[in-house]
Order: structure tokens, then C-alpha cells, then sequence
């Protein structure tokens, strides 16, 4: 404990004070601001990920965080630190092939079902908003109520952005 000068006796600051704060503070500003710099100086977030340059700095920063992991500076518990010693097998889920065969007979009777002209309807509709800049989401709701499935509303969106591929 430590006397104040107003006479209340006080625990010890275990940050050092409100200077250390302030000054980690305007460290992660500066460097926020110089990283966002550096993004509007290749010409912008999308200009960042066509290049390539965000997902380097995404596999980068998995690389050291990995890294770290494995070293044991970054502690995972029950991975690296805190693990229990048994060595318990993780059984591998397979799918009955009777539940797979009942999965699609269902979705063949839901596309046998369903309004074609809605359907096409709700994912050219889809398609278009993603050619363009409005909000896909009431797009997607309106093509799963017009019975589109997950795999044609990903197709959907596949056709107009393309798959990431790593260089």
C-alpha cells in the first residue's frame, strides 16, 4: 500500500500509472494509422485484396501466432499448455448411406416442387445485386423462400465473384 498525498492510504497501480496507459494507447494509434496509411497508399482495401497484399498479412499473422503457439509463448489451453494426459481418439463421423440417400430424394422433391419461375426469378435477382452494390441479404432470404438451395445460392455467387485461389 502506498500513503497519498490527500492521506488515503492506496493500492499500487500494477500499469504504472495513467502514462503507461496514454502511452500504449498512442503507440497502437500511431501504428493503426500508419497500417491504414499504408493500405489507402496501394489505392484501397479492394485495390489491398486484389493484390494479394490482405491475405498475406492474414497468413502472416497466423504464421507468428503459430508460432508462438508452438514455442509456448501463446498459451492454448489443452494444446500447448494444460492438457489433460489422456490422449483421447476423436472418432471420425461418417454419414449413414441411407441418411445421405434420404437427403437427396428430399432435395429432388423440393426442386420437383418448386415454383421454376420463382426460383430462376429470386436467383437472376441475386445475381444482379451481386453485379452491383446493394445489400445481398434480402436477396439470399428471397432465394431460400423461393426454395433455392445453398449449393445454387453459393453457384450463384461463385459466377459473379469467383473462388479464391492462393497464387
Amino acid at each position: 500500500m502506498i500513503a497519498h498525498e490527500s492521506g488515503v492510504t492506496v493500492a499500487p497501480d500494477p500499469l504504472g500509472g495513467s502514462y503507461v496507459i496514454e502511452e500504449l494507447t498512442a503507440r497502437l494509434e500511431r501504428e493503426a494509422t500508419d497500417y491504414i496509411r499504408r493500405i489507402d497508399e496501394m489505392g484501397g482495401t479492394l485495390r489491398a485484396i486484389e493484390t494479394g497484399f490482405i491475405q498475406s498479412e492474414i497468413q502472416n499473422a497466423a504464421f507468428e501466432f503459430q508460432k508462438g503457439v508452438e514455442s509456448g509463448k501463446n498459451v492454448i489451453v489443452g494444446v500447448n499448455r494444460f492438457q489433460s494426459g489422456e490422449k483421447e481418439k476423436t472418432p471420425v463421423f461418417r454419414v449413414d448411406p441411407a441418411i445421405e440417400q434420404s437427403q437427396i430424394k428430399q432435395v429432388r422433391a423440393v426442386r420437383a416442387s418448386r415454383d421454376a419461375t420463382a426460383w430462376k426469378g429470386a436467383l437472376a435477382d441475386l445475381q444482379a445485386a451481386a453485379e452491383g452494390t446493394e445489400n445481398l441479404m434480402p436477396r439470399i432470404l428471397a432465394a431460400a423462400e423461393a426454395m433455392a438451395t445453398v449449393g445454387e445460392i453459393s453457384d450463384t455467387l461463385r459466377a459473379v465473384f469467383g473462388e479464391y485461389r492462393d497464387a
